[in-house]
């Protein structure tokens, strides 16, 4: 695992910002960190990264406890960083920029530097006060992935992007991983984390409300209806498979991880007069898994 947490938690006087995550991270993988806003996300990243520390609980990253301050420089030399804001260096322009960090690390890979410039199309000759959102957060992910980063933290990297800018830098996103670069990355763009992600996590308030792997999610997730003649069976119902379950009127509303046999056979024998099988995609798992964790 490249990032892995035990009962990781964050506490703002009485207020949870995160509070007891644990997070498995794959080496290697492309991981999408979902979750509405104020939800934890960015706070999570943070600790990660060594730029706040948690109140209580544990956390690794490469193995390096991120709560001990040389092993947190440790994990930032590593790591290439996206944040929210995108900061660089106004008064310099792209090329000066990039020849300033170039020279700070020097494992630096000009080869890819070239190539994400080619795709990126940035002005090496503009100041970086003068570029737009799009254009700061390709030259940020350009800086990030030519430092040879063996893991890539984004949070909302294609925040304000259009779809283009959006388009190419889930591209570099793909290309990066592909070269054995792990990807860690914070998004309300559920769409993206469809097309590229290996794994998913939610948060909700605080907590890990739900994680999967997305081709668990496109094999075995369903939603099914069944429709009773009298009062749904709900307590009867809550069996293996069952991840989510809600009662309406005279039909029963089920998010199924597994057993789909079983579970019909079980609902048919308690009555269900009919059944109603559907795919059920990341937004829907995303919404009841936002709804369960507010109940």
């Amino acid at each position: 695992m490249v990032i892995e947490t035990d009962r990781l938690s964050k506490q703002y006087r009485v207020t949870f910002a995160v509070r007891d995550l644990d997070l498995a991270v794959a080496e290697g993988s492309i991981s999408a960190f979902l979750g509405p806003n104020g939800s934890g996300k960015t706070t999570t990243i943070k600790m990660l990264l060594g730029l706040t520390h948690p109140t209580s609980g544990a956390g690794l990253v490469f193995g390096q406890p991120i709560c001990d301050d040389a092993a947190s420089v440790k994990i930032r030399q590593r790591t290439g960083y996206v944040g929210e804001d995108k900061r660089l260096y106004g008064y310099l322009t792209v090329g000066e920029t990039l020849s300033f960090v170039r020279s700070v690390y020097p494992a630096w890979d000009r080869d890819r530097e070239q190539a994400l410039l080619r795709r990126f199309d940035l002005p090496l000759d503009q100041k970086c006060q003068k570029l737009s959102k799009g254009m700061r957060t390709k030259l940020a992910l350009v800086l990030a992935l030519s430092r040879g980063a063996e893991l890539l933290i984004l949070d909302e990297p294609s925040e304000g992007l259009d779809p283009g800018a959006a388009e190419q830098l889930l591209e570099a996103v793909v290309q990066a991983a592909a070269d054995g670069t792990s990807v860690f990355f914070s998004t309300h763009q559920i769409a993206e984390v469809e097309r590229v992600a290996d794994h998913v996590f939610i948060m909700n308030r605080g907590r890990l409300v739900f994680r999967s792997p997305m081709e668990e999610i496109r094999e075995n997730y369903r939603r099914i209806h069944f429709a009773f003649p009298g009062r749904s069976p709900t307590e009867e119902m809550n069996v293996d498979g069952v991840f989510r379950l809600r009662p309406e009127g005279h039909t029963l509303s089920l998010v199924v991880t597994g057993n789909l046999e079983s579970i019909t056979q079980r609902a048919q024998s308690l009555g269900a007069i009919s059944v109603d099988v559907q795919p059920i995609g990341l937004r829907e798992l995303f919404l009841e898994s936002v709804e369960e964790g507010r109940s």
